[in-house]
């Protein structure tokens, strides 16, 4: 082993240490200094990439408070929000870090770590924020959703309930990005779209009117970073990150930064089964 990695593995032990085992690190973040996630930088104001090219977001900055705290190296890995899981089950990252709604269907597949907890509202033009009160009023509608989200889902499980209330399905529009089911909205492809409700609340007030959430929140879930199935090292050392920056006041602060602080939870939790998601 080279003099210099001697020093960074020597250093990240000593993180460690002095945090206690508060903060147990894994093996990788140990012997190379740097914490490595996989975000796909396309979903404000969660993750974004800022007018000078740069990471921003509430998930970076959160990341970024995290590695700070065991005195590590950030490394931020772009990968698009559908292939985080396959990246992860390949063993490409240790951390998929893109608030993922915890679902039974990706239990499937990795584990989560919840930060946050957050339910799907539908975005409208405001001259048809009126028309809508609730589930039913979208029934028929056309509405835009970003590929695997859990936007995706429960339009498809809204859809099911028009079906069965012999109302019109949703007609479900999917796109690659959010920012074009935004566009979408907004170009009248679409009515409305289905977004995560933080994020809604976020662009409700950067688009300055033009977008606005209708009344009506749906399969309200926990929130949070996905590691590998059966990985409880990470899970482990995620968990006790997510602790002390509640506990420090960092979370709170990061979390009043960009208007989230309905979405804050007091404890982080470790969900690997479906079972666990209401606990």
């Amino acid at each position: 082993m080279k003099a210099a990695h001697l020093g960074i593995f020597f250093a990240a032990a000593l993180v460690q240490n002095a945090v206690g085992a508060e903060i147990p690190l894994i093996d990788s973040v140990k012997s190379s200094g740097t914490f490595s996630i996989a975000s796909g930088l396309d979903y404000a104001p969660f993750e974004f990439v800022d007018p000078n090219g740069q990471p921003a977001g509430l998930d970076v900055d959160l990341a970024n408070a995290a590695a700070k705290l065991i005195s590590v190296k950030l490394d931020i890995q772009r990968i698009p929000f559908a292939s985080q899981i396959p990246s992860l089950a390949a063993g490409r990252v240790k951390v998929a870090w893109a608030t993922f709604t915890v679902k039974e269907d990706r239990l499937r597949q990795v584990d989560f770590v919840t930060f946050l907890q957050s339910g799907t509202v539908a975005m409208v033009l405001p001259d048809k924020k009126d028309s809508i009160s609730g589930a039913q009023d979208l029934c028929g509608m056309r509405v835009a959703v970003q590929t695997g989200s859990a936007a995706d889902f429960t339009a498809d499980k809204l859809s099911e309930s028009c079906t069965k209330s012999n109302l019109p399905k949703i007609e479900k529009l999917i796109f690659p990005e959010q920012k074009d089911t935004i566009q979408a909205v907004l170009t009248g492809r679409v009515d409305a779209r289905f977004d995560d409700s933080t994020a809604a609340g976020y662009y409700e007030q950067t688009s300055k009117g033009k977008l606005v959430v209708a009344p009506g929140v749906y399969d309200i879930l926990p929130l949070g970073v996905a590691v590998q199935k059966g990985d409880k090292a990470t899970a482990e050392m995620m968990q006790a990150i997510f602790q002390q920056l509640i506990a420090n006041g960092e979370y709170k602060a990061i979390l009043d930064k960009y208007g989230m602080t309905l979405a804050a939870v007091e404890k982080s939790r470790i969900i690997t089964s479906v079972n666990e998601i209401a606990e």
